[in-house]
């Protein structure tokens, strides 16, 4: 059962997914029509879930499910990985590679893998203070409040 974003309650668990690359405002429209069928359908063992998502900078898909009227379950995070994949096989993109990172350049958005980023650190490319994208928060409260912060203050400070 879809649920506006801004509805949900701070614990509701998110997941984040970062493509390699920006998708074009018709892709995205696209996305946006599939996930609203898609959260709409979205069950745990035949429970509806009350879940959302958010689209961002036409880069992230953030999917959101209210766990104190059901949990999403094995099977339905499941079912939410399979979407994804299909995402990636209809648009040719990478949605699921945890070893990459995107971050902040000015009002650019940079993608970049784990190894690449490391490199920009030692050579004072970005700094602690780069904007990176933490998409290690698991609920929408940490999504509010540390998503979109300062390397020093995410996983990514161990580089510093």
């Amino acid at each position: 059962m879809y649920i506006p974003f801004e509805n949900l309650p701070g614990e509701s668990r998110v997941w984040i997914y970062q493509s390699n690359r920006k998708f074009s405002e018709e892709e995205f429209s696209e996305i946006e029509t599939d996930l609203k069928a898609f959260v709409e359908e979205w069950a745990a063992h035949g429970t509806s879930l009350e879940a959302s998502f958010l689209l961002k900078y036409n880069r992230f898909i953030i999917l959101a499910v209210n766990q104190d009227v059901q949990a999403a379950t094995g099977c339905s995070i499941d079912s939410s990985v399979e979407f994804i994949q299909g995402l990636e096989k209809k648009y040719d993109v990478d949605l699921l590679d945890k070893m990459n990172v995107t971050f902040k350049l000015g009002e650019h958005i940079a993608h970049k893998p784990l190894i690449d980023f490391k490199k920009m650190v030692k050579d004072k490319a970005v700094t602690a203070n780069t904007i990176v994208f933490n998409n290690l928060v698991t609920n929408i409260e940490e999504f509010n409040d540390a998503w979109e912060v300062p390397a020093a203050d995410s996983w990514h400070s161990r580089f510093f």
